[in-house]
């Protein structure tokens, strides 16, 4: 299967440390307010997900949400979280350790959005 969302390895220890000092995480592509369009870390939980987020999948065991509407302009892409150095904004749990998250995309091939099509049509006739 095609995953959405994928980290590379300095962002699965740097989840693995915030981990340590904060218990269950979770992510939220951020939708351009306050940090552009970073994904922002959280205590799991502490950022309500609502009706309108898409679940993209999993890094590091941490689930990552996106708003539905940004979701239609990422839809075709794949994304991959990195971390460098720099600071993020205050909310989330990386800016203290003095890096940041960052989003880096590419298109899917044919093939990887024709997958990605059958499992999305399988899952709504269910």
């Amino acid at each position: 299967m095609v995953e959405r969302v994928l980290a590379t390895e300095a962002t699965l220890a740097l989840i693995e440390r915030l981990k340590q000092k904060h218990g269950p995480l979770m992510f939220h592509q951020s939708g351009g307010c306050c940090d552009g369009s970073a994904p922002m870390c959280y205590p799991k939980g502490e950022f309500r997900v609502g009706g309108n987020d898409v679940y993209l999948g999993e890094i590091g065991g941490c689930p990552v949400y996106m708003d539905a509407d940004q979701f239609e302009y990422w839809k075709h892409t794949q994304l991959t979280i990195d971390v460098v150095p720099g600071r993020g904004h205050g909310f989330t749990l990386e800016a203290p350790e003095g890096l940041r998250f960052l989003t880096r995309s590419r298109v899917f091939t044919d093939e990887e959005a024709d997958e990605l099509a059958k499992a999305s049509a399988s899952l709504t006739l269910r």
